[in-house]
């Protein structure tokens, strides 16, 4: 039966659900998995639950703070933006809240947000 909600593709523009875009290439889930496993002990050590969202806000923090820079919820939302991640900009602020509550980040006078000395902690412990 015709489903007048779900738009029609033409065929020759359907792709599978799990196959890659081209000219991208495919990171396998344990490579990934494996890249973020010091952000969910960062998050187990805090009494946090792992989120996709929470791991690629910490990652683009950690960034931030391996450059030596602290960023505020426009700059973590245009990172991830950049990393074509879709999150509004409401979503990033509320997990940047959240995790400056939990003590894992700190908010700074000029609006800015970076890694708490016990996070980078963490993170760098056990990235060796």
């Amino acid at each position: 039966m015709y489903n007048q909600q779900q738009p029609v593709t033409p065929a020759r523009f359907r792709r599978k659900a799990n196959a890659p875009l081209q000219g991208q290439a495919e990171v396998p889930d344990s490579e990934e998995r494996a890249g973020n496993e010091h952000i969910r002990e960062l998050l187990k050590a805090f009494g946090l639950r792992t989120s996709l969202i929470r791991l690629k806000v910490i990652d683009a923090l950690h960034m931030a703070d391996r450059h030596g820079r602290s960023i505020g919820v426009r700059g973590v939302h245009s990172q991830l933006e950049q990393l074509d991640i879709p999150l509004s900009f409401l979503s990033v602020r509320e997990v940047l809240k959240r995790l400056c509550a939990e003590g894992v980040i700190s908010l700074g006078s000029d609006k800015c947000y970076s890694l708490n000395p016990e996070a980078r902690a963490v993170l760098d412990g056990s990235a060796r």
